[in-house]
């Protein structure tokens, strides 16, 4: 243990002499582990929402009996199958209004509740009492308490005039969720002895057959491993997921470089100890013992900057999952035990793989030739070979993966091949680059321009790989962004063409705010509108009425159409599909599709094919008539207004003073519009910030490595000072030398960032939501981003030529006498 520890000490010596490495390798640690771990809390604060959504009182987590028909079935059942030994426990469910918000109204008999169901109350004897006597109570969560705007014990009232029992706070329950006694809930729900699906235990005890008791009126649903909700959601985070990776990667190509150079300029050191008797085994163990001190300790760090980062995140994160999808995410962040554990555990692996490459090389160099500066030089060369070899490899899997994947993760498998392989093949590129101009120089200054350039690729090849990927990806990302920030546009301009959109409590109340809507002289048009829900294929689906008027034939954005398709869509055999559910189904203009309706199926033949971005479930649309002939039972309280856009204004207040409509039951055009780019705004503001700290962790892998190499160079630029150059001159060679270096890989990053732009819209974009944009160049971002890729490089090369022009000359003059 004595002599391990001499070992160490002797390792760190390096360090104390070396401050700048050790800050650099540091910062790469703490950078890698930050925007891993950040993503990462983000994406588990969403899955806990899910999960607790999902487990609450069975919900998909739960096996359960459910009529066939997907409605209510009597309560009688639940009587039939307990007598049978079947542990069920009744549960009714329906939604509800409170003052405009709609909430999940759930009904338990918590005596037969099975023990496994998640979020199930603990209710001791006095709760259980309260629970069940009237008036009962109603569990909530914190987060519907104050989405509600009420506190504990208030008795709110529903838009059907009934009143829920008092409210009671349960910290263990998902949003938007109230939970009462289960013959309370029959009532406000007007399902007097019906139950809507009936909860399993697992119970091994002896029971009948399902069909013994109930016949074919029940079946048994297992339960999902994941839920619809996490399904939508996937491609989101998997979306955040690929920016955590790309900045850890990023991050650790400073490592890799920090580490490099100390094993560079610590084989004398190493030669040294080998020669004192240590073996390779235990100088390896010492190495990997003090990398693992250094990451646990940038762990640390990087945990914490991780944890501000999605703290700061996570209000834009949470309104996109809620705006997109519907998902209700907390806003403020709850962490694991396992995510400090998994946040360290990468920080040591990462650290590891990084100088993994360097331990091999050092190792495996000959002892006597492993301080000598052209040994390394020489292992590079060989390396750059091998890189080259494994672009080219890489760019192999990228095209067939663009052949034959079929998945989303295939999508980012094509983005992933074609980065890394353009990134192991830029130093080979430079170099290439580099010798072109060396051979056309003619003074001897400019050919050892260039020359030194092509000795200084190995050092600076890390630093620019991150360059070049962060450039790439700002460029793809903000080309994809930009592209649909303006289809985006013209297609809200389609989709919402009327001037007011109302929503009434109920059908009553729709048809008179639709007379009263009448007899208003400003009023143009009323055009009401309803919506169903299925399951097709099994994924949730709408089916949209409309109505046939100048309104959305003029507008709706179709992308492709039948001839006279809006006049045959009056009939009621015929239909519109989203552009995503024509994907997923693999379905055309021309094809017909069934549509499960409560008499039997529909058949519709699609005439057109619209785009519905942003909505992550498909969606049919057919005549508003045909729609209430085939779902009866689809309530018609939506409508469309439309007028003068001068009349808004007073039409709204109007309305809001006849009916006691709020700004959730009638809305203008433009307030809807205005929500719905503030959610695209939110939901890219993430992307932004992901892309702003990438490369930012780029412009620090540059600036490391030109500090960690300017000690190194001192050797190279002597010699030119001893013969005649100022030192001012030295340093403004130096700039040009990396702004040439930096310039070469943002031209390169350019081409790379469209075709990852392409890859996003006509891959990635398409496997993870099911519609595209159009492919669109934008020349002036190009150019600015090209100036960013620039000013960075100035800005990474001022530190290090400043010392540079600064230098006392008895320092370069001490070079021609230390030993090298």
């Amino acid at each position: 243990m004595r002599r391990v520890l001499w070992i160490l000490a002797v390792l760190l010596s390096h360090w104390r002499r070396h401050p700048m490495q050790l800050a650099t390798l540091l910062i790469g640690l703490i950078s890698a582990t930050a925007l891993w771990s950040g993503v990462q809390a983000l994406n588990q604060q969403a899955r806990q929402s899910y999960d607790r959504a999902a487990a609450i009182f069975g919900g998909a987590r739960t096996p359960m009996l459910v009529a066939r028909d997907g409605k209510a079935f009597p309560q009688a059942l639940f009587a039939e199958l307990r007598r049978a030994g079947w542990p069920v426990s009744p549960v009714v469910e329906g939604r509800v209004q409170i003052d405009g918000h709609s909430a999940r109204l759930l009904g338990i008999e918590p005596i037969s509740l099975p023990v496994e169901v998640g979020n199930a109350p603990t209710l001791g004897r006095n709760d259980l009492e309260a629970f069940l006597i009237p008036p009962g109570q109603t569990l909530v969560a914190p987060e519907t308490l104050a989405d509600l705007e009420l506190k504990q014990g208030d008795t709110p009232r529903l838009s059907n005039d009934a009143t829920l029992p008092p409210l009671k706070l349960q910290p263990q329950f998902a949003p938007g969720v109230l939970v009462v006694d289960i013959g309370a809930a029959q009532q406000l729900l007007g399902k007097s002895d019906q139950i809507s699906r009936l909860l399993v235990g697992n119970s091994h005890g002896p029971r009948k057959p399902l069909q013994q008791i109930v016949g074919d009126r029940l079946m048994q649903v297992e339960p999902d491993a994941e839920t619809d909700l996490e399904r939508l959601t996937d491609s989101f985070h998997l979306n955040l997921t690929a920016f955590g990776l790309l900045s850890f990667v990023v991050g650790l190509f400073i490592v890799n470089s920090a580490v490099g150079l100390a094993f560079e300029q610590r084989l004398p050191m190493l030669r040294t100890l080998r020669a004192c008797g240590v073996s390779a085994r235990q100088l390896n163990a010492v190495l990997v013992a003090e990398l693992v001190v250094f990451a646990l300790a940038a762990g640390l760090a990087g945990l914490v900057c991780g944890y501000v980062i999605a703290a700061a995140l996570l209000p834009n994160v949470a309104a996109s999952l809620r705006g997109l999808y519907g998902a209700q995410v907390p806003g403020e962040l709850s962490l694991q035990p396992e995510w400090w554990l998994a946040g360290l555990g990468i920080s040591i692996i990462g650290a590891l793989a990084a100088a993994a490459t360097s331990l091999i090389k050092a190792l495996r160099l000959p002892i006597l030739s492993s301080a000598q500066a052209y040994a390394w030089q020489d292992a590079q060369r060989r390396w750059l070979k091998l890189q080259s070899a494994l672009a080219l490899a890489f760019f192999a899997v990228a095209a067939l993966l663009l052949w034959l994947g079929q998945s989303l993760l295939a999508g980012f498998g094509v983005l992933a091949a074609l980065m890394l392989g353009a990134a192991l093949l830029l130093p080979s590129i430079l170099e290439f680059a580099l010798r072109l101009g060396e051979r056309g120089a003619r003074q001897a200054l400019v050919q050892w321009f260039w020359a030194d350039g092509r000795q200084q690729i190995s050092g600076l090849s890390l630093a620019l790989m991150a360059l070049l990927l962060a450039l790439a990806v700002n460029v793809g990302v903000s080309t994809m962004v930009e592209t649909f920030n303006r289809t985006f546009l013209v297609w809200l301009d389609g989709r919402l063409a009327a001037d007011i959109y109302v929503s009434a409590a109920d059908e009553a109340q729709a048809r008179a705010i639709q007379s009263w809507l009448r007899s208003r002289p400003e009023v143009e048009a009323v055009l009401p509108g309803g919506r169903a829900e299925m399951q097709l294929a099994g994924a949730p689906v709408d089916v949209l009425g409309l109505p046939d008027h100048a309104t959305y034939r003029d507008h709706w954005p179709l992308l492709q159409s039948a001839s006279d398709a809006w006049k045959r869509l009056v009939p009621g055999d015929a239909g519109f599909i989203s552009e995503q559910l024509s994907r997923r189904l693999n379905l055309s203009v021309g094809d017909h599709i069934d549509i499960p309706a409560p008499g039997g199926d529909w058949d519709v033949e699609i005439v057109g094919i619209y785009a519905d971005y942003g909505n992550p479930k498909g969606q049919i649309a057919v005549n508003v008539a045909a729609l209430t002939r085939r779902f009866p039972a689809t309530p018609l309280t939506r409508m469309a207004v439309r007028t003068d856009p001068a009349n808004v204004p007073t039409l709204i207040a109007a309305l809001s003073n006849q009916f006691g409509l709020d700004g959730r039951n009638v809305v203008d055009q433009a307030s809807i519009k205005r929500e719905s780019k503030q959610i695209f705004n939110r939901t890219f503001a993430v992307t932004g910030a992901l892309n702003a700290f990438t490369l930012g962790v780029a412009g620090v892998a540059l600036l490391t490595s030109l500090l960690t190499l300017a000690n190194a160079r001192l050797p190279q630029l002597a010699p030119l000072w001893a013969i005649g150059l100022t030192r001012r001159r030295l340093a403004l060679i130096e700039l040009l030398k990396t702004l040439s270096v930096a310039a070469i890989t943002a031209f390169l990053a350019l081409p790379l960032g469209l075709v990852v732009a392409w890859c996003l819209i006509a891959i990635v974009n398409v496997k993870a939501f099911g519609w595209r944009l159009p492919f669109d160049v934008f020349p002036l971002h190009l150019i600015r981003l090209l100036i960013v890729a620039l000013l960075a490089a100035v800005a990474a090369s001022l530190l290090p030529v400043l010392r540079l022009a600064r230098m006392q000359p008895a320092d370069l003059v001490r070079v021609f006498t230390i030993e090298r």
